[in-house]
C-alpha cells in the first residue's frame, strides 16, 4: 500500500532489465539500508527497476563516479530511514490508543495513504531548499579558500547537554522521556537555526550545533541556557573537516570536552572564541585537564548586563 505497486521482480530480474551489474546493484542496496532478499524471491517493483536505471544514467554521464554514487546512498538511505521511524512514530502515537483495535490500525493506514502524495511533494521541496542552503554555505566557505571544496573550514562549535537526563530518565515513564526529548530538541533547533546557524545533529540528552562565526554561537549559547532547560554547553572555534553532514576534528573534541567540565546552567568557551567577542561578558577561569587534549583554558561566557 505504502510502496504504491505490487513486488514483481527478482534480484536478478531488475539488474537485467536495469543494465546494472548485480555486484553494484547489492551494494547500492546494502547502502540503502535494505536487507538482500533471497535468491528467487519477488521483493522488487517497477520503481526499484526505474531507481536503478537513473543510477546506471548518472554513471553513464561520468558526472559521478561508482564511489561517489554509493556514498550518495549511504547518506539518502541513513537519512530516510531516520525521517521514515521518526514520521511513523508521529503518526502512530498521535492516532492510535493505548490497545488499539483493528479499525484503529486500518485508520492509520488510510490517513498514511491519504497524506502520502501531499507529503511526498512537500519532502521534495524541503530537501531542494535545504540543497540550496547547503550549497550556498559550502559555496561561500569555498569563495575564500583555494579548494573548491576545503577539506578544513574554521567556524564554532557547540554542545549542549541536559543536566541529570541520566536521573530524569528512571524518574520518568517513557512518554514523559520523549516528550522531554523532543521538546529540547525542537527549542534547540528553533534557537540554532533562528541565527542562521546548522544543527548537526541530535544525541537524546544533547545537541551539537555549528555556526559561522563566534558572535553566532554565543547568542545562540546564551538563548539556549535561558530557554527554561537547564544546560551546560561547551564551544569553541578552529578548524573543523565537515564530512557525511557530520564535523570532526579537535576543535569539536574541545567543545565537548568543555562541556564535560561545565557547570550546570553555565556556558564554557576556549580561548580562540572567546578572542572573537565583544559585547559579551568573558570571565577567565582556572586551567583545566581535558582528556586527549592536555590542559586547557576555558572562559565562562555570560551576556553583557550593560
Amino acid at each position: 500500500m505504502l510502496v504504491g505497486a505490487p513486488a514483481r521482480f527478482t534480484k536478478d530480474q531488475i539488474t537485467d532489465k536495469a543494465d546494472v551489474p548485480q555486484e553494484l546493484a547489492e551494494r547500492i542496496w546494502r547502502a540503502l539500508g535494505f536487507a538482500q532478499p533471497a535468491d528467487g524471491a519477488v521483493a522488487f517493483t517497477d520503481a526499484d527497476v526505474d531507481a536503478l536505471r537513473r543510477v546506471r544514467r548518472m554513471l553513464d554521464s561520468g558526472v559521478l563516479d561508482e564511489q561517489t554514487v554509493i556514498r550518495m546512498a549511504r547518506a539518502l538511505g541513513q537519512t530516510t530511514a531516520r525521517l521514515a521511524q521518526w514520521q511513523a512514530e508521529i503518526i502512530i502515537g498521535a492516532m492510535l490508543p493505548q490497545e488499539p483495535s483493528e479499525d484503529d490500525l486500518a485508520h492509520v493506514l488510510d490517513a498514511a495513504l491519504e497524506l502520502r502524495p501531499d507529503f511526498e511533494q512537500v519532502l521534495i521541496h524541503v530537501w531542494r531548499a535545504q540543497l540550496a542552503a547547503a550549497g550556498t554555505r559550502l559555496l561561500a566557505i569555498a569563495d575564500g579558500n583555494d579548494e573548491l571544496v576545503p577539506t578544513r573550514v574554521s567556524m564554532a562549535v557547540g554542545f549542549a547537554d541536559l543536566v541529570s537526563f541520566t536521573r530524569r530518565a528512571r524518574e520518568l515513564d517513557e512518554k514523559e522521556l520523549a516528550e522531554l526529548v523532543e521538546g529540547f530538541e525542537a527549542r534547540a533547533s528553533d534557537v540554532v537555526t533562528s541565527h542562521s546557524a546548522r544543527l548537526v545533529k541530535t544525541l537524546g540528552d544533547e545537541v551539537l550545533f555549528t555556526a559561522p562565526t563566534a558572535a553566532q554561537a554565543a547568542e545562540i549559547a546564551l538563548d539556549l541556557v535561558e530557554s527554561g532547560v537547564e544546560l551546560r554547553i561547551g564551544m569553541a572555534y578552529g578548524p573543523v573537516l565537515p564530512t557525511m553532514g557530520d564535523v570532526f576534528g579537535t576543535t569539536v573534541n574541545l567543545a565537548a570536552r568543555l562541556t564535560a567540565i561545565a557547570r550546570p546552567g553555565t556556558i564554557l568557551v576556549d580561548s580562540s572564541l572567546a578572542e572573537g567577542l565583544d559585547g559579551f561578558e568573558i570571565h577567565k577561569i582556572r586551567r583545566r585537564p581535558a582528556r586527549g587534549l592536555g590542559v586547557v583554558q576555558p572562559y565562562v561566557l555570560r551576556r553583557s548586563s550593560s
